[in-house]
């Protein structure tokens, strides 16, 4: 993967976001049939909308890692309380076993950049996650 930096009239960037948060209680509700499928397409066109490139995403039974690549006018926080806030509202309206949750999504959530390690080594795990079992 080849570092990408993004342009726009007034600014040239390069910002990876890795973040990792999971469902209230640590519910494992990626074992939903379908579940994973349907929370993936949604954060793809919410990343789209809000031109966000996903660079990888992967969910595990009680948690989701998505590393990101975006613009330096969205923060961190900008793009969790979407993600979040949309997924949760569409993913509670289509399976209704989760609506016995008081929320969907915990409130906390984790956060890195690519400054430390390479955005390849982070690529990598996030797409190893469903291989380790």
């Amino acid at each position: 993967m080849e570092n990408k930096y993004r342009k726009t009239k007034t600014t040239v960037s390069f910002i990876n976001y890795h973040f990792v948060f999971c469902p209230r209680y640590r519910r494992k509700i990626f074992l939903i049939p379908n579940m994973e499928e349907r929370f993936k397409h949604l954060v793809k066109h919410i990343c789209k909308e809000m031109n966000i490139e996903i660079i990888a995403i992967e969910c595990d039974k009680d948690h989701t890692h998505i590393f990101l690549n975006c613009l330096p006018t969205l923060s961190p926080s900008k793009i969790m309380h979407k993600i979040k806030g949309t997924t949760s509202r569409i993913l509670r309206e289509e399976f209704k076993e989760l609506n016995k949750m008081p929320s969907l999504w915990t409130r906390s959530y984790f956060i890195s950049t690519a400054l430390n390690v390479s955005s390849k080594t982070i690529k990598e795990y996030v797409e190893s996650q469903k291989k380790r079992y």
